[in-house]
């Protein structure tokens, strides 16, 4: 059976471990006490620390917040490269930018290892079906090794490019959609609120017409608790965005491309974060358009 070692259990992390769970070996681990318990409690095997995490283990899959903990989790004290056999495989399902995706590829090269370049959208409760969006860069080799197991993630398996940064590249052109329509999702539910709309009704009848959208949808509920000062439930953090909308940005002047509307939303999650937001859902930028409706 595969042994596969799932490095981080955060909100995509723990779902994904618990699902992969039901068809490999998996032990897993993270630097948090307390999410350590919740893969206890949820069956999983828990390993004392990294290097023994991925001791024989033939997939590390990383799921790290950003390119500096990607590079701590690699390459630092206590760091997976050194412990990990050589001809295995990291499944990086995190975004981190292009060319942190490139350069780590690289030096994973160098020691015996592949990258397969893998980060996945869908959120929480797709991780936990294995009905995520996967978009893959990697070298044949590799892509084949971790095959069986990224198609055990995933409702959509998509390989994009034949090297690492080619998944990075479309999560970023995927992140550009997902902030601008949470952006515009809070923008218009604010405005029917100053309206006088209820904008419960509001939603669901624009849920039902050309306006709908996943976000709008998906997120509008939690918008509309955090207008009314309520503290939503996070299912993604603002500060994820903040970190998100700066990779597509930076992208764009990469290639010498404006993107003013992901400018804009960037802002948005910026003007959050200084707020005191960054930890809160995603949702409750709709504070930042009306900051006189948190009760």
């Amino acid at each position: 059976m595969t042994k596969i070692a799932v490095l981080g259990l955060g909100a995509m992390g723990l779902p994904m471990a618990t699902r992969l769970a039901n068809d490999f070996d998996v032990l897993a681990y993270d630097v948090s006490d307390e999410r350590r318990k919740l893969a206890e409690k949820a069956g999983l095997k828990v390993a004392a620390d990294t290097p023994k995490a991925v001791e024989g283990a033939d997939v590390a899959l990383v799921a790290v917040r950003n390119a500096a903990q990607l590079e701590a989790l690699l390459y630092g004290p206590g760091g997976i490269v050194a412990a990990l056999p050589k001809g295995a495989v990291v499944i990086l399902t995190s975004t981190v930018g292009i060319a942190a995706a490139e350069s780590v590829a690289v030096r994973l090269e160098k020691d015996g290892i592949g990258l397969v370049d893998a980060p996945v959208s869908g959120g929480p409760t797709r991780a936990g079906e294995g009905d995520l969006l996967v978009a893959c860069g990697a070298l044949p080799r590799d892509f084949e090794k971790a095959r069986e197991v990224l198609e055990a993630m995933a409702g959509k398996l998509v390989l994009v490019g034949d090297e690492p940064g080619k998944g990075q590249a479309l999560k970023t052109v995927n992140q550009l959609l997902c902030g601008v329509h949470i952006a515009a999702a809070g923008e218009a539910l604010a405005l029917a609120g100053k309206l006088g709309l209820d904008q419960r009704t509001a939603l669901e009848a624009l849920m039902s017409g050309a306006a709908e959208s996943f976000m709008l949808g998906h997120r509008g509920p939690r918008a509309i608790e955090a207008y009314e000062g309520g503290d939503p439930d996070v299912a993604s953090r603002l500060d994820i965005f903040v970190k998100d909308m700066g990779i597509v940005t930076s992208a764009a002047k990469d290639v010498g491309m404006a993107v003013p509307v992901a400018a804009a939303a960037e802002q948005l999650y910026l003007m959050g974060y200084v707020r005191g937001q960054g930890a809160m859902d995603d949702s409750t930028v709709i504070r930042v358009l009306a900051p006189d409706s948190e009760g």
